[in-house]
């Protein structure tokens, strides 16, 4: 192990290969080649590294070589990576563009195995006023009502605001009732003059913009 220390040290983190990242978390002790071999047969058993940081710990302790007490290492290092994200994306204050909004919901929806809808609340200078999670649902849906989003907007005298919601499916595309409810939403905000600026499907594969794909009105 060694020479990996060694590596960082001298290259930085970002030297690092996935594999050598992950020996580093399940070393106790074991020789270099254990680790590093423990590290590439975690990340096969996974698919990679973010599917690593998307498995239960009750499925990765099952691996083998891992156990319970690697098992533990590996999701506390992950969530403190999520946390560290996610307190970067809360230090946003504007949006200017539908990538700021994907930027900063993808830390939310990163793992999730149940589906939820977030809003924003913004300013007619794009200024966040407020980040809220409107519902939160199973696997194949989350239901969402748009009186409540519009009371908080004219609450917070918003007059811009984002839609996101996740698909744990892992298919960023546009179903039915996200379309009707899109529609539903955009109408309801536009009878106090708040517009719905996107509404984003976020997946751990892509992301899906509404306004991108021309389904919302100028």
């Amino acid at each position: 192990m060694d020479a990996i220390h060694n590596k960082l040290l001298t290259r930085g983190v970002g030297s690092l290969t996935d594999a050598e990242l992950l020996s580093l978390v399940v070393d106790d002790g074991c020789s270099r080649e254990d680790a590093v071999s423990l590290g590439e047969r975690i990340l096969a058993e996974c698919g990679s590294i973010a599917g690593v940081g998307n498995m239960e710990i009750s499925r990765l302790r099952m691996v083998e070589g891992v156990g319970l007490k690697r098992a533990g290492r590996i999701v506390a290092a992950t969530e403190l990576g999520r946390r560290s994200v996610v307190l970067q994306a809360e230090s946003v204050v504007s949006i200017t563009s539908s990538n700021d909004a994907v930027n900063l919901f993808r830390p939310i929806f990163d793992g999730l195995q149940h589906e939820e809808c977030w809003v924003l609340y913004l300013t007619n200078s794009n200024r966040v006023i407020e980040r809220q999670r409107v519902s939160q649902g199973g696997v194949q849906g989350t239901v969402v009502d748009h009186r409540l989003i519009t009371k908080r907007a004219l609450e917070l005298l918003a007059t811009q605001v984002i839609m996101a919601h996740n698909h744990p499916s892992g298919s960023a595309e546009a179903s039915s009732q996200d379309i009707a409810l899109t529609n539903r939403i955009a109408e309801a905000l536009a009878l106090f003059d708040i517009r719905l600026l996107d509404h984003l499907i976020i997946t751990r594969s892509g992301e899906f913009s509404f306004r991108g794909e021309g389904l919302l009105k100028k």
